[in-house]
Formats: C-alpha cells, structure tokens, sequence
C-alpha cells in the first residue's frame, strides 16, 4: 500500500503520529455536546441523517468531555463566503473567554479573512501557524475530510489526506509563535488538555462523521 502523500516543513513531526494500541473511535453526535452554559445545542445547530448543520445563530458548542492525546475526523463544507473552525483544548481563559487552538475552515478565496492568507486560511493554526500551499481544499460547497492528531504536545492538522501544518507546542518554538498572534495575553490558553469545540462565526456550515480516538 502506498504511503500518503505527507509534505511538512519539518522531519521531526512528519510521519502521523501514533495513537495508543487498543484505541477506539468514537462517533460524536450532537448530543455530545452543549453550549458553553452547559445546555443542549439549540437555535440554529440541527442534526439530520447523522449531518450536524448551523444555519442561523446557534453559538459554540463545546463536547462534554474533555481531551488531551487525541485523534479527531471529520469531513465539513461551508457555503461561498463562509467561515467556521473546529478548536481544541479548549478552556474557559480569565473566567470568561472560551478558547482554543482553532482548526481553520474557510472559503480561502472568498471570505475576507481567508484572503488575508497565511495563518487565517483553511487547515491552518489559526492566528498562529500557517499551512502548506498545496493542501487540497476543495472548493466553497464541497465536501473537505480534516483531521487533527494530537499526541504529547505535538500536533498536526491534515486536510483530505494532506498533512497542511504541524507544530510542537512543548517546543521553544512554541511561545514564539504565541507571542506573534493574537493569543500573546492570553493567559493559560491552550494548556495541554480541554474541550473540542465546534464554532460559530455565523455562516451556514455542515459537519458530518466527526469521529474521535482518545488515549
């Protein structure tokens, strides 16, 4: 069987990294999540034919479980012009803020910040890391497959069978990137472990078989 097709800018990281033997996917549905209040998904979040879709407001949603060394697939698509993520280690930062490393899905050549390239286009760090050029995206209204590994503080973020981007955030690196992005104040933002978060940058967006392996 052929190898995939891995292009990343260091060979430490660029192979996938292993998940614990014996790991089993989990298939996660709506019900695996609530609002950041703690209460079931509502107002635009609908679930049909196993396709979660926001089209209206809903706000973000957070899994009820919270992880650490993970795997997580899923496939999505956005319409023309739109913009959404899925984040990370996700925690309550200053008592207030929900934050996260965010998995970027965007409309590359049609949104506004997707144009600004770089760090802010699909598959990307978002705000910290920019991905390779040649990732794969599929055009506004299709189908993209993404998927996040996450083991021992590295993590890689691959988009239909692309790995886009990765990086080590126990690293020296790592609070360089940090200090360079928006996140620079942030106090204890992404620390190691927290919730999976789907958001909400109100545009109609669709996930479907979001499957995560946890260790």
């Amino acid at each position: 069987m052929p190898l995939p097709r891995i292009i990343a800018p260091a060979l430490a990281l660029a192979v996938t990294l292993a998940t614990a033997p014996g790991a089993e996917p989990v298939t996660l549905t709506l019900a695996d999540f609530t609002d950041t209040n703690g209460a079931a998904p509502s107002g635009g979040w609908s679930e049909t034919d196993g396709v979660i879709r926001l089209s209206g407001k809903g706000g973000n949603l957070i899994t009820k479980t919270q992880y650490e060394n993970f795997t997580l697939e899923w496939e999505w698509k956005v319409g023309p012009k739109g913009n959404n993520g899925v984040k990370y280690w996700v925690t309550k930062v200053g008592g207030r803020e929900w934050l996260g490393i965010e998995y970027q899905m965007i409309d590359d050549s049609g949104h506004p910040d997707g144009q600004r390239g770089g760090s802010h286009t699909t598959a990307s760090i978002y705000d910290i890391k920019a991905p390779i050029q040649e990732k794969g995206l599929k055009p506004a209204g299709e189908w993209n497959q993404s998927k996040i590994v996450v083991r021992d503080g590295k993590i890689q973020h691959w988009l239909n069978g692309i790995l886009a981007v990765e990086a080590d955030t126990r690293s020296e690196e790592w609070p360089k990137l940090i200090a360079g992005s928006k996140f620079r104040d942030k106090q204890g933002f992404a620390p190691g472990k927290g919730h999976i978060m789907l958001t909400d940058h109100s545009d109609e967006t669709w996930f479907r078989k979001i499957r995560v392996t946890a260790e």
